[in-house]
């Protein structure tokens, strides 16, 4: 991003760079940057919360008046408080499905919901879509009952497949919760409270104990939301 601004200002393009993680930010020397304590992924800071985020952007904004490149702080942080997620999981079907292909199927009409609330955004996918989601669980399911993961049939690599589930869980949290989630609050939720959470951290294991590659493996979960 910061390689990006010095090519955009050598164009004659003013730029501004939002950083949350203040050394890189530090060391890549973007020509205008602000660094924000805000969790990752919320260079705005708060969800939902325009007044706060309209504070963010002027502030960012302003620095277009510097005449010498730097570094700015924004005044206000937002820790990560280490919450978990109060989200009821809808009933599943009973059958001889894996309990937690059974689950992601019930948790559809909430993620359609919060779709038609917040937009396609907050469904994005890298790999497939939400109909996609129970088939791709199965397959770590399968890993975590045993299978070699390299022919269960996992449709992609396995770190980006759980990045696309996991956000279909934490956009159904989204119509199934009474408030927007707190920094990591869904993360959390999604990877020690539900079927999906507990097939992926079995296959995790497996991974491990299967010998594949560390990175494979480990990033499966979100270090962030692993407490």
């Amino acid at each position: 991003m910061s390689t990006l601004a010095h090519v955009l200002e050598e164009a004659g393009l003013a730029t501004i760079a939002l950083g949350i993680v203040r050394g890189q930010l530090e060391s890549t020397a973007p020509p205008r940057g602000l660094f924000v304590d805000f969790p990752l992924g919320r260079p705005l800071g708060k969800p939902g919360d325009a007044e706060f985020q309209h504070r963010v952007l002027a502030h960012a904004f302003s620095m277009l008046e510097r005449t010498e490149p730097g570094i700015e702080v924004f005044d206000e942080a937002i820790p990560d408080e280490g919450g978990l997620m109060a989200c009821p999981i809808p009933p599943r079907a009973e059958g001889d499905e894996h309990p937690a292909v059974a689950e992601a199927r019930g948790l559809r009409p909430a993620y359609d919901r919060a779709i038609a609330q917040y937009g396609e955004k907050i469904g994005a996918f890298r790999l497939f879509g939400p109909d996609e989601v129970p088939a791709a669980i199965a397959t770590f399911a399968a890993v975590a009952d045993g299978a070699p993961w390299k022919e269960a049939g996992i449709p992609g690599i396995p770190a980006r497949v759980v990045q696309d589930i996991r956000g279909y869980y934490e956009a159904a949290a989204l119509a199934l919760s009474d408030h927007v989630p707190a920094a990591f609050e869904a993360t959390r939720w999604f990877q020690h409270e539900t079927e999906a959470g507990k097939a992926i951290l079995g296959a995790r294991k497996q991974m491990e104990a299967q010998g594949a590659k560390q990175g494979l493996w480990q990033y499966l979960v979100s270090g962030a939301a692993s407490d």
